[in-house]
């Protein structure tokens, strides 16, 4: 082998236990094959490394050198390997995850449980609508709905169904009227949303008795953020199709209001994905028990 590093550690083993005997005996070899190994390196080193007698092994001073020059690499060699231990075992590290801007209320709970849970563990969060590809961003696991992520990817489901609504202020709607079915909204105002991952405008998907409706409902305003759609809302500017839990305090407080509620269905759920390479990682299993144990029923 040409490889400047084949042969050190019988090198090592032999300078560390001054006896070819010892040294063969730790790494598993016989003696007369740790001899060749070590004239080898010689051969290759074009210096003669031991002194060697019937009773004795001693280094040479250029033997002396070397294992000098390779004893603290030696040891940082040891550590690096010590190191890996905390990888299978508690998560140590850090976990990288990507998500969209409106999943805050799955986010918050279960970054809270890890560190909790698992004070060792980093975890960096990055918000964004836009499909990431997770091994040429440097991402652990994402979070999307189902139906958006590539087959070759592990998935952990989290919700069964994403619930979704179409909302307006009670004053828009005292203005404008209640819609009564999907056609009546081609009467009314939206905002509407720029989707992050193609870059076109969301046209409204409903179903009546089982048959699927698209609505390209007229706006004026278009956006690619859900809480800024709802605030739009909020202040009176039209409708909007946003998740329910965007809306569930505006819902409450009696800032907006549902119509159109019965034409509405789930959409795909929620789900964890990941390569899966990864997932025997301790940081990724511990994060799935943890999504399981936070996981909704709905």
């Amino acid at each position: 082998m040409t490889d400047s590093l084949d042969g050190l550690s019988s090198f090592l083993a032999v300078a560390q236990h001054k006896s070819f005997t010892a040294a063969a005996s730790e790494v598993g070899v016989t003696p007369t094959a740790m001899s060749q190994k070590i004239k080898l390196l010689e051969r290759r080193l074009g210096v003669v490394l031991f002194q060697r007698t019937t009773r004795h092994v001693a280094l040479t001073d250029a033997g002396q050198t070397l294992f000098d020059r390779l004893r603290p690499a030696l040891r940082d060699v040891e550590e690096a390997l010590t190191a890996l231990s905390d990888y299978r075992g508690r998560p140590s590290g850090k976990l990288r995850l990507t998500a969209p801007r409106t999943s805050g209320w799955l986010i918050a709970p279960l970054v809270a449980r890890m560190r909790e849970a698992y004070p060792e563990l980093t975890v960096e969060v990055s918000l964004d609508d836009a499909f990431v590809d997770l091994v040429a961003s440097g991402f652990d696991a994402g979070i999307r709905l189902g139906d958006a992520v590539e087959k070759d990817m592990v998935r952990v489901p989290i919700t069964k169904h994403s619930s979704w609504s179409i909302v307006g202020s009670p004053g828009y709607l005292a203005k404008m009227g209640r819609p009564s079915k999907p056609e009546d909204l081609l009467q009314h105002q939206a905002v509407r949303q720029r989707m992050m991952a193609t870059g076109v405008v969301y046209r409204w998907e409903l179903e009546r008795r089982g048959k699927e409706i698209t609505i390209d409902v007229p706006g004026g305003i278009v956006a690619n953020d859900i809480r800024l759609m709802v605030a739009l809302v909020c202040e009176g500017c039209g409708l909007a199709y946003v998740p329910d839990e965007e809306i569930e305090d505006d819902l409450a407080a009696g800032r907006v209001e549902r119509v159109l509620e019965s034409f509405v269905t789930k959409g795909p759920g929620i789900c964890l994905y990941f390569p899966e390479r990864t997932q025997e990682q301790p940081k990724m299993r511990a994060l799935i028990e943890t999504i399981k144990r936070l996981r909704p029923s709905r």
